[in-house]
C-alpha cells in the first residue's frame, strides 16, 4: 500500500459527501501526550491531518454512516477534541451522535482531489471538534471512500485500525465492546521510569554534533525561511521479487531489512556529504499487544547515528534509535525546552505492513495513505514495504539546491538498495563454482527454452522464438512467478526453475510455493546445483510469505527420490513440504 500526496491522489469525479456528527455535551478531561502539545500547539492550520483511502462495493449511505458511528464508539480516542488553555491544549471526551450526510460542490474547473484537500483541511485541524471526517465520492464505478483525521490523533498504524473495523462494520462483523483510548497509554507512558543516564548522554551527543537541534538533511537546502512550497516524490523502489532478493540479502548479513536499507543511506550519505547519517527516527511505542488495536498517536521520535555502512553496525545504529526513542521525551528533551526544532530538519520513517498484527485487503480494496500538503522546511523520508513490495515517499522544501541534493541523495539511494537485492558475487556456490542466481530476461529466453526442451544445450538457437517470448511477457508482467536462471561465471544460463506465489482459502488461508520447470545443463549435472536451486526457491518463498512448497515437474532421473531428498512427501497433488 502506497503512501502518496493528496496532490498525487487522482481522485474520480462524482458527488463528494462528508458526514457531520452532531457534538454533544463535554465530559472528563484526558491526559495529553508529549506529541500532541508540540503539535496541537503549534494552532488550527491547513495540512495537519493525514487520511487513507480505499474503493468499496456499492454501498447504502445509511449502513455507512452506521459502521461510521460504530467506530466511534469503539474508539475514545476518536471521541475527544481539543481546546486551547493557559499553559497549553486541553484535551477532553465528547459526545458524539448521529448526524448527515452533506454535499461538497466540485467547482467548474477544479480537481475532485483539490475538492477533498480543501475540506478536509477546513474539518481536520487541530482544535476541530470533533477533527476528523468520513468521505466518499459516490461514481458510477465503485464508491471511493476518504477517512482523515488531525494527526494528534491518528498515526498510520491507526488510520488502518479505523479502516478494518470501518469495513468490518459494513459487514456485521465489527466486535462488540471498545478498546483501550490513547490516553491510557499517555497516561502509562508518564508514569515510566526516567531515563538513565546513559541514553540522555546519547541524546546529548547526537544533538549537540548538529548544533543542539535534531538532526538537519546534510546537504544544502536553500533559503527555508519562510517555508517554501513542498515536493513530493514518490518512488516504486522494488518490486515484490526484487524485494524477496533483497531480504535474502540482508539475512545472509545476519541483519533487518531495515538495517540494509540503513546501510544504503549511511554509504550514500557519506559519499555525497561527507558525513555520517544522523537524522529524526520515528518508532512506534505500543510496546505491547494491548494497544495493537487501539487509535492514537503511538508514535514518538528517536535520533539514529550512523556512521559506519556496514549492515551489522548499522544494525546497531537501528537498535541505538529504538532503545532512544523509549523513554518519555518530556524528561529527556527538558535541558533544551522541549524538542529542539530547526528549518532542514531530516526525518526518516519506515513501515512493514507487513508485519503489523492489523491487516486489511489493500490490493482489494485498492487502499492508499495519503497525505496532506503544503509548505515544507525539512526533508522527509518515509519507506513503506508490503506485499508488493518497496515504496519511497519524500517530501522536502521545493527550492533549487533541494531539488539538486535531495534529489541526487533519493537517486542513489534506490540505486543502491536495488544494486544490493542483486548483487555482484556468488549468490551460490558449488564445489568451487560461483553461480548467480537471478530474475530471467528475455534475453535469457533462448537458453531457458533449450534447457526445458531437455537438450541440455544451454545456447541452443529455437527457429521461432516468438510464442516462447510472448508467454516470457506475461510471466513477467505477472507479480506472483518468477523465472529464476543460474548463471555461471561467464554469464551462461546453466539451470533454471519457475516459481509461482499461490495465495488462497485452501490451509487456513496459507501462502503456497510452487516450484516447477526445474532443468540443469548437462554439463552441470550430479554437482547439486539442482538442490542449491530448490533451496534457494525455498528462501525466495519465505521472503513472500509462502509457509508451504509443492513441487512438481522435475526432469531427470530419479526425481521422486530427488525430492525426498530435500524433504518433500507425495500427496494428492504432487509433492509437498513446509517451509
Amino acid at each position: 500500500m502506497r503512501l502518496t500526496s493528496v496532490t498525487h491522489l487522482r481522485l474520480p469525479y462524482g458527488t463528494l459527501l462528508g458526514y457531520d456528527v452532531a457534538v454533544g455535551r463535554t465530559g472528563h478531561p484526558v491526559p495529553v501526550s508529549f506529541d500532541q502539545r508540540r503539535h496541537v500547539g503549534r494552532g488550527d492550520r491547513p495540512g495537519s491531518w493525514m487520511a487513507i483511502t480505499c474503493r468499496l462495493p456499492a454501498v447504502d449511505l445509511d449502513a455507512l454512516a452506521g459502521a461510521w458511528l460504530a467506530v466511534l464508539r469503539r474508539h475514545g480516542t476518536l471521541r475527544t477534541v481539543f481546546s486551547p488553555g493557559p499553559d497549553g491544549p486541553r484535551l477532553h471526551e465528547v459526545d458524539l451522535r448521529p448526524g448527515r450526510w452533506v454535499t461538497h460542490p466540485v467547482a467548474p474547473g477544479q480537481a475532485v482531489d483539490d475538492a477533498v484537500r480543501r475540506m478536509l483541511d477546513e474539518r481536520c485541524t487541530p482544535y476541530a471538534a470533533p477533527s476528523h471526517r468520513l468521505c466518499v465520492i459516490l461514481t458510477a464505478d465503485r464508491p471511493t471512500l476518504v477517512v482523515a483525521a488531525d494527526h494528534a490523533h491518528v498515526d498510520m498504524w491507526s488510520l488502518l485500525v479505523v479502516l478494518r473495523d470501518l469495513v468490518q462494520g459494513l459487514g456485521g462483523t465489527l466486535p462488540p465492546g471498545t478498546v483501550r483510548p490513547f490516553a491510557e497509554h499517555t497516561a502509562a507512558l508518564a508514569g515510566r521510569e526516567p531515563a538513565p543516564d546513559e541514553v540522555r548522554q546519547r541524546w546529548a551527543e547526537i544533538l549537540a554534533a548538529g548544533g543542539d537541534v535534531m538532526p538537519r538533511f546534510p546537504l544544502p537546502l536553500g533559503e527555508l525561511t519562510p517555508a517554501p512550497p513542498e515536493r513530493v516524490e514518490v518512488r516504486d523502489v522494488l518490486g515484490v521479487d526484487d524485494c524477496a532478493l533483497f531480504e535474502r540479502r540482508a539475512r545472509r548479513s545476519g541483519v533487518s531489512t531495515l538495517a540494509l536499507v540503513t546501510s544504503v543511506m549511511t554509504r550514500t550519505t557519506r559519499e555525497l556529504a561527507h558525513a555520517p547519517l544522523r537524522a529524526v527516527f520515528p518508532v512506534h511505542s505500543r510496546y505491547d499487544d494491548r494497544w495493537h488495536g487501539s487509535v492514537g498517536w503511538f508514535i514518538t521520535n528517536a535520533v539514529i547515528d550512523a556512521r559506519d555502512p556496514d549492515p551489522r553496525a548499522c544494525a546497531d545504529a537501528v537498535r541505538e534509535a529504538v532503545r532512544l526513542g523509549s523513554w518519555p521525551l518530556d524528561d529527556v528533551l527538558a535541558p533544551w525546552g522541549g524538542m529542539p526544532e530547526a528549518p532542514g530538519m531530516f526525518a526518516i520513517s519506515w513501515l512493514d505492513l507487513r508485519r503489523l498484527p492489523v491487516r486489511i485487503d489493500h490490493a482489494g480494496l485498492d487502499a492508499q495513505y495519503v497525505s496532506s500538503a503544503g509548505d515544507a522546511d525539512g526533508v522527509m523520508v518515509w519507506f513503506v514495504l508490503d506485499e508488493a513490495g518497496l515504496h519511497l515517499r519524500c517530501r522536502y522544501p521545493d527550492t533549487d539546491e533541494a531539488r539538486e541534493n535531495v534529489g541526487a541523495w533519493l537517486d542513489r539511494v534506490v540505486d543502491g538498495v536495488r544494486s544490493s537485492a542483486h548483487p555482484a558475487g556468488a549468490d551460490v556456490v558449488l564445489a568451487g563454482d560461483r553461480l548467480v542466481v537471478d530474475r530471467a530476461t528475455r534475453a535469457d529466453v533462448a537458453a531457458v527454452v533449450a534447457l526445458l526442451s531437455g537438450s541440455g544445450d544451454a545456447d541452443a538457437d529455437d527457429p521461432d522464438l516468438a510464442p516462447y517470448e510472448e508467454a516470457f511477457d506475461a510471466l513477467d508482467r505477472d507479480p506472483g512467478r518468477f523465472l529464476a536462471v543460474a548463471r555461471a561465471g561467464d554469464g551462461r544460463v546453466v539451470a533454471t526453475v519457475q516459481l509461482t506465489i499461490l495465495p488462497g482459502p485452501a490451509l487456513r488461508g496459507a501462502t503456497r510455493l510452487q516450484v516447477e520447470g526445474l532443468r540443469v545443463a548437462v554439463g552441470w549435472r550430479r554437482r547439486g546445483v539442482g538442490s542449491a536451486l530448490v533451496e534457494w526457491a525455498h528462501e525466495h518463498g519465505r521472503a513472500r510469505g509462502a509457509v508451504l512448497a509443492r513441487a512438481g515437474d522435475t526432469a531427470g532421473d530419479g526425481p521422486h527420490r530427488f525430492l525426498a531428498r530435500l524433504g518433500y512427501e507425495p500427496d494428492r497433488a504432487g509433492y509437498t513440504r513446509p517451509l
